[in-house]
């Protein structure tokens, strides 16, 4: 089993409440607000031979933003905890990456920590406003349910890979560095769908998405390679490869037609698993603790 998610079963069993485990953001629908956490460390999730203070900052808040969107809410507000080896100019040119996206998205930075140690690591709180809003569950997909998403895939894996291996092609860098997010397509999906919809970025990949809205639906999900977009011509990138953050949605077919941006790549049916142009395929996504 992938340890992750032997790690988040046990802290289910574990903790008295655990209602709000499961999907990456916590919907604390009563106050309207979305909760999310996410943690960048050095030489896992980015390394400083390839990334100035500056791009790791806009990458670590993009991705903290994404969780926002995916979950159908408004961002609205950050908090920032830093620690490492830090000196003054990696701290001014983190909070200028930092200051550039947030003014992008009207993000608020409200507060965050300091702290020193051997490598930079990055915990990003991010808030949103869920007011007015139908909120994402990756246990809302239903038979039936169109299958659709905003962004293309394995352009970020190909970016990676061109900066490990000296490769210049500005266009896949970039995407690696600074993923596109789509608020304007997550806005619509919250406010349009009358019915549940299951939503989620492809921060671990595209299959991790239709995995876990699978499992958590327990629901066939089969899509169509050729209807995937990308740019990248490696299939294990386009299908595996993370950190593109599109988003990724299960979604009723009236709702998938009042909304603009959307293809659709597939459809949910009775049974279980992910099946590319009909045929299972298994988990091979990105496993944080191996």
């Amino acid at each position: 089993m992938n340890k992750e998610f032997e790690f988040i079963k046990i802290i289910k069993k574990t903790l008295e409440n655990s209602k709000y485990i499961g999907d990456d953001c916590a919907n604390l629908s009563k106050q309207n607000i979305t909760i999310s956490i996410d943690s960048l460390i050095e030489d896992v999730h980015f390394s400083r031979k390839y990334m100035t203070a500056e791009e790791i900052a806009k990458k670590a808040l993009i991705v903290n933003i994404s969780d926002i969107l995916a979950s159908g809410a408004k961002p609205k507000y950050a908090l920032i905890a830093l620690s490492g080896n830090l000196d003054k100019n990696f701290v001014q040119d983190f909070y200028k990456g930092i200051n550039s996206v947030a003014k992008k998205y009207k993000v608020e930075i409200v507060g965050g920590d300091l702290t020193s140690g051997d490598k930079i690591s990055i915990s990003i709180t991010a808030i949103g406003d869920s007011k007015k809003r139908r909120i994402s569950s990756r246990k809302n997909a239903k038979e039936d349910y169109i299958v659709a998403v905003c962004g293309e895939f394995g352009s970020s894996a190909e970016g990676l890979e061109c900066l490990e291996k000296n490769i210049n092609n500005e266009y896949f860098i970039q995407k690696h560095k600074l993923p596109e997010l789509f608020p304007k397509t997550s806005e619509a999906i919250a406010k349009k769908s009358k019915h549940p919809y299951a939503m989620m970025d492809s921060s671990d990949g595209l299959f991790d998405c239709l995995y876990q809205i699978s499992k958590e639906s327990n629901l066939k999900i089969n899509i169509e390679y050729d209807k995937i977009p990308k740019k990248t011509k490696n299939k294990d990138f386009v299908i595996y490869g993370g950190e593109d953050y599109a988003l990724v949605v299960a979604i009723h077919k009236d709702d998938f037609k009042k909304i603009k941006g959307l293809k659709q790549i597939g459809s949910c049916s009775s049974g279980q698993g992910v099946y590319i142009d009909e045929k299972k395929t298994e988990y091979k996504g990105f496993k944080h603790f191996e």
